[in-house]
């Protein structure tokens, strides 16, 4: 996806040995759309070559405020005034210090200094050892530079070059790409609490064996993301899927349509929105095998009694919140036929007022799909695109009814 596209970002580097991590985070920047400007220190030139983030960005780097190549000697003017945003990767301790005490002695600095402060936000992914991380002169300088405008990204704890292991590592390079893409999406969500349900359930017959569905949790964790970039506060429940998890989103893993529930019950205490992506299964077994159920060799398979599994949306739709018109239901149906059809029938059913429909043969398990929007309005299509865009129309389209949005 072209998240990017459109976007100038200077990408500045400062001493550290995460400068390795700068030219993964600088190429995924250029495959995402970004027209990726590198500025460096000296003492970054030191850990990476300008050679290497030449070829990755396709543009030359500059390191000295003296440098030759702008006709007005000015590139801490032109370099900031071009820029959508100016990320530092990695931003050293020292560079932080300088930062708050307004130091401009070399270009990188003097350009934060000189930016448009008002229309160019200044990115910061922090990388140092955990002691210099956690020192008060660290805290003070970061709170400081925070306050000045700056919005710190956060760092990684793990195993650091030094050989300790703490907090204090840069971000690694797909977790930055998230927030920086969140950074420049609207934030029409700011101050709610988003709850999504995703993936399929399992139903054990047997500590080995289980009934389960083809839902790969995609688009529930891209639903996820997106409300996080719109500024939204995101719970996630997600049921045995293998996806990471999107950078801000607290997850709850569950597997059984029961526990689900239980979690979804739960977290949606001070939910505002309520996103029932999952696709759970309709029946359990009625009973439960502590034993592995073995074959006997008769040939026959062995007799299962189901029992219906309690309906996640229907209980949260009906639940006090949402008839005092605290939380905004919306639910998916995944049909194989009759798309329309079913999915009118269903919202009035659950007496939801937003439903989202899709082919579930055509989406399982895919990166892309189409939605179909059910309301009292009417019927409307999002066309087949990327599930991570389509998520980002979805909360749109979300944001858009909350203020008007009455309960029946």
């Amino acid at each position: 996806m072209q998240d990017l596209a459109g976007k100038h970002i200077v990408l500045g580097l400062t001493g550290g040995v995460a400068c390795y991590k700068s030219a993964e985070l600088c190429r995924l920047m250029v495959k995402a759309g970004a027209t990726v400007q590198v500025v460096m220190t000296e003492s970054a030139t030191q850990f990476i070559t300008p050679v290497t983030m030449q070829a990755l960005s396709g543009r030359p780097v500059y390191i000295s405020q003296w440098d030759v190549r702008e006709p007005n000697n000015m590139p801490h003017i032109n370099l900031s005034r071009e820029a959508d945003a100016i990320v530092l990767a990695p931003c050293s301790a020292d560079f932080i210090a300088r930062l708050v005490q307004g130091r401009s002695d070399e270009l990188l600095s003097l350009m934060c200094l000189a930016r448009p402060i008002d229309r160019v936000p200044l990115l910061l992914a922090p990388a140092m050892n955990r002691e210099m991380w956690s020192h008060p002169a660290t805290l003070r300088n970061l709170a400081q530079v925070q306050a000045d405008g700056a919005i710190a990204l956060g760092v990684g704890t793990g195993a650091q070059a030094c050989g300790e292991t703490g907090d204090g590592r840069m971000l690694e390079p797909a977790e930055l790409m998230e927030d920086i893409v969140a950074h420049f999406q609207p934030k029409v969500l700011a101050g709610q609490h988003v709850l999504v349900t995703a993936g399929p359930t399992f139903e054990a017959m047997d500590p080995i064996r289980g009934i389960t569905n083809h839902s790969s949790g995609k688009m529930g964790f891209a639903i996820a993301r997106a409300a996080r970039e719109a500024g939204a506060r995101v719970t996630l429940v997600a049921g045995p899927v293998h996806l990471a998890t999107p950078r801000g989103v607290k997850r709850i893993d569950v597997q059984s349509a029961q526990q689900m529930l239980a979690a979804a019950q739960s977290a949606a205490q001070d939910a505002n929105v309520f996103v029932a992506t999952a696709a759970v299964a309709d029946w359990r077994p009625a009973t439960h095998s502590n034993q592995k159920i073995k074959k006997d060799g008769s040939g026959r398979a062995p007799s299962l009694a189901f029992t219906e599994n309690p309906d996640i949306l229907l209980t949260l739709a009906q639940g006090e919140r949402a008839r005092r018109g605290q939380l905004y239901c919306v639910g998916f149906a995944a049909e194989s036929e009759n798309l329309v059809e079913h999915a009118k029938a269903k919202r009035e059913r659950k007496g939801i007022p937003l439903l989202v429909g899709n082919i579930g043969p055509l989406t399982f398990g895919q990166d892309h799909n189409s939605l179909l929007l059910v309301d009292d309005a009417g019927v409307r299509e999002l066309p087949r695109a990327p599930k991570q865009v389509l998520a980002r129309e979805l909360v749109a389209e979300i944001a858009a009814r909350l203020p008007v949005w009455k309960p029946a």
